[in-house]
């Protein structure tokens, strides 16, 4: 039972980092198109939805970085 356990745990840790590195990435390609309100929206999402993920320290990162609006 612990094994499955653990092993289930594993998955869904894996599974909300790929979805985090996803929205990363999709966020990287929207600031260079140059749409700066949708990667600020994809990056606080990764934030609030994997904060976990070593993708939320890259996210907030990236949110210092960008341009006021």
């Amino acid at each position: 039972m612990r094994r499955l356990f653990c092993g289930l745990l594993f998955f869904l840790l894996l599974a909300c980092s790929d979805r985090a590195a996803e929205m990363y990435d999709t966020a990287r390609l929207e600031e260079r198109q140059r749409n700066i309100a949708h990667a600020r929206q994809l990056y606080s999402e990764i934030i609030e939805k994997h904060p976990d993920s070593p993708y939320a320290e890259k996210a907030r990162a990236r949110l210092r970085g960008l341009p006021e609006e």
